[in-house]
């Protein structure tokens, strides 16, 4: 984990699976309690995810929400964009090549102001609850 000023940015493990998804939540929790939440999750090392990771990817999106932040991600390898899509997620997230073009994105959103949001989250809901009754 490290920060960039108001921004948080938290690598994601090498299996984003079942087994690991609870750990790192844990670790992500407090963040995501903040006052507007401001996070950027690096998927550069992650080689496997499955829908576990993917309903922790959501939960994390729907808890900065509620505290009128957001998440975004970063280094998402072909295999693992492949998963977002076939999940039908890939839309909820800004997803950057890089974690600092990630980070720079939130400056660029505060310094300009612009009044439009990229993907629309009010689908991360229903696709979060979609997620829990499949599984």
């Amino acid at each position: 984990m490290h920060t960039s000023g108001p921004v948080v940015v938290m690598e994601l493990p090498e299996h984003l699976d079942d087994a690991q998804v609870k750990a790192f939540f844990q670790e992500l929790q407090p963040l995501l309690e903040a006052d507007r939440p401001r996070l950027v999750l690096d998927c550069s090392q992650v080689r496997r995810i499955d829908s576990a990771g993917i309903a922790m990817l959501l939960r994390c999106m729907q808890e900065a929400m509620k505290r009128d932040g957001d998440v975004k991600l970063a280094g998402v390898s072909a295999a693992s964009g492949v998963v977002l899509e076939l999940m039908r997620v890939e839309r909820l997230f800004e997803v950057f090549d890089t974690a600092k073009e990630a980070v720079q994105s939130f400056d660029a959103f505060q310094s300009h102001a612009i009044a439009q949001r990229a993907p629309s989250h009010a689908a991360a809901y229903g696709a979060l609850e979609n997620l829990k009754a499949a599984g």
